[in-house]
């Protein structure tokens, strides 16, 4: 259930207010307070997904509201009601962090879709806060293979800059990775760092997804949402398997990169964006665009700087450090004991081909650490990692 305040000194404004919202969705739990100050300590005494704040009040006006909240919770949006001759205000709050506004008396439309966004727009961001909190925590570049080192140079010289990347390597490898590291040491690492994963969207759904839609658009369409370009504002998105987006979707990522700008499907409304974006493909690109498949346009948009993950195959010096750190991991998950690999099992481990490379390596060490015995030996890999 969501939870929205309502602060308005009009009493007939207030009722107006919960009387739509109340009909737009049964599940809204609707709170009120008829001044700046009251408004304030019902805030302090509950969680809030929305407020809708009066900008003409007693005791406490709307601006000195609105900066308080944001101070207390700056992911908390905030829609201000503006009368006829405070619209001056309006803008300038929307200066101070608010997420927009609406004129007196409420237009029923304008109310509901700026309610509807608004709400996408706060449900998001708490999303990204948790996701990006456990991408901080779990993501590490494992390897000192020289491979690896040149990788961690590149990306230490580039991710300060705004050069946008793109990623190849086989599957496995550990692109997505790379993604993270990028972000993680930008001048974003504050911003949200949103993933789309191109291959596991049906071509039909990805615009939409990319760019969000309003209500209507198409069939299943019933609300406005808001898209990943949207959601990565500020910060950087990751378009994993870009090689396999469609080419209606890629010109309009090569308008957004262009011109700072998309357009929800169903709208003509511009909305800008501040992106970076960081792209990753298992495909050859070239062969690719030679086909028609790709863009080239957007390939030279993409492939300002160029990373490739080798395959493990290539860095099997790195198998031991990645074996260990694996083991360490699973270990914790399963809140188990840690099991050593003694040297003969490293061995035999490091002398396989890895055709599924750092993802199948992980799964080996999963399923050893469950069959085989206290220790993991030679004799343990070959009989439950046999390649």
């Amino acid at each position: 259930m969501q939870h929205i305040l309502i602060i308005e000194d009009e009493a007939a404004i207030r009722r107006v207010l919960v009387k739509i919202l109340s009909e737009e969705n049964s599940l809204y739990k609707i709170s009120e307070a008829s001044d700046g100050v009251e408004g304030l300590k019902v805030f302090n005494q509950n969680d809030f997904n929305l407020v809708l704040c009066d900008i003409k009040m007693p005791k406490k006006d709307g601006l000195e509201v609105l900066e308080e909240i944001k101070r207390l919770n700056e992911d908390v949006p905030v829609v201000m009601i503006s009368g006829h001759g405070d619209l001056e205000t309006a803008v300038e709050s929307m200066k101070k962090g608010a997420f927009d506004y609406i004129s007196k008396p409420p237009d029923l439309n304008r109310l509901l879709n700026t309610v509807r966004i608004a709400l996408d727009s706060g449900k998001l961001k708490t999303e990204n806060k948790l996701l990006k909190k456990r991408v901080s925590k779990g993501f590490k570049m494992i390897g000192n293979s020289e491979a690896i080192t040149s990788i961690k140079n590149v990306i230490d010289k580039v991710a300060p800059t705004e050069a946008r990347v793109l990623i190849t390597g086989p599957n496995g490898t550990g692109k997505e990775l790379v993604a993270h590291w990028l972000h993680q040491k930008s001048q974003r690492s504050n911003g949200s760092f949103i993933e789309v994963n191109c291959a596991a969207i049906p071509s039909e759904l990805i615009e939409s997804e990319l760019f969000g839609h309003v209500k209507g658009a198409f069939t299943s369409a019933n609300k406005d949402r808001a898209g990943k370009f949207e959601a990565a504002n500020g910060g950087t998105i990751f378009l994993d398997e870009i090689g396999d987006m469609s080419l209606p979707a890629q010109a309009k990522v090569l308008r957004a990169l262009q011109e700072s700008k998309i357009q929800r499907v169903g709208s003509d409304k511009d909305i800008k964006v501040d992106v970076r974006v960081i792209a990753a493909t298992n495909k050859n690109l070239k062969e690719e665009i030679e086909s028609k498949r790709f863009r080239e346009d957007l390939y030279h948009r993409l492939a300002v700087i160029m990373i490739k993950v080798p395959p493990l195959d290539d860095r099997k010096d790195d198998i031991p450090l990645l074996v260990n750190h694996f083991a360490k991991k699973i270990s914790k998950e399963n809140g188990s004991a840690q099991k050593e690999f003694d040297n003969a099992a490293m061995q035999v481990l490091q002398s396989y081909n890895w055709t599924g490379n750092v993802r199948e390596l992980r799964n080996v060490v999963e399923r050893l650490l469950i069959l085989g015995g206290d220790k993991i030996t030679k004799e343990d890999v070959e009989l439950f990692a046999s390649k």
